[in-house]
């Protein structure tokens, strides 16, 4: 005798109300392209950038102690020294501008000096006119800074909304961002 056959579980999410049409829709969620960027490819002054997706999920949830030890690391992975930038910095800026613009974030004003940090990062180009034969290295890390240069300003009209916070911690820093990005 043959059984009914027995349902494949549901992969649908359980924990969530469908939407309805009419309803508000929310915010996208936090950190939600993070995966889709292959980290593992890409280097930072460590090496492998794979610890990146782990460090900007501890910005975003942890606690502000845990929080800032995470900045801390990802600052040192991606601008070192507070201006030397490398391959993932640009892939890892729209993710910092992101963190910067949610309240839940306990070091948004330290993310927004270090987007300042990448916004004034000229070491590679400064090295580049002395040597210009860095320029034709296979990895061209002129090229990385400005992109990441360019990843901060892409997102430069952000910045009217953070000026509008009431924590002067924050308006001081991005005050300090615009004047970086020339507006």
């Amino acid at each position: 005798m043959r059984s009914a056959p027995t349902p494949e579980p549901s992969i649908q999410r359980t924990d969530r109300q469908p939407q309805t049409p009419g309803s508000h829709h929310r915010a996208p969620a936090l950190l939600a392209g993070l995966d889709g960027v292959p980290w593992g490819e890409i280097k930072d002054s460590s090496g492998s950038a794979a610890a990146i997706p782990r460090l900007l999920r501890k910005v975003a949830w942890g606690d502000a102690e845990a929080a800032r030890a995470a900045l801390g690391d990802l600052r040192k992975r991606i601008c070192q020294y507070g201006f030397v930038v490398d391959q993932a910095t640009a892939a890892t800026v729209p993710f910092l501008w992101e963190l910067a613009q949610r309240p839940q974030v306990s070091c948004r004003a330290q993310i927004i000096q270090l987007l300042k940090n990448i916004a004034d990062a000229r070491q590679w180009e400064t090295t580049a006119t002395a040597y210009p034969k860095l320029l034709n290295h296979r990895e061209n890390p002129v090229a990385w800074e400005r992109a990441a240069r360019q990843a901060v300003r892409a997102r430069r009209d952000e910045l009217e909304g953070l000026l509008a916070e009431d924590d002067s911690e924050i308006t001081r820093a991005t005050t300090e961002l615009a004047r970086t990005l020339g507006d």
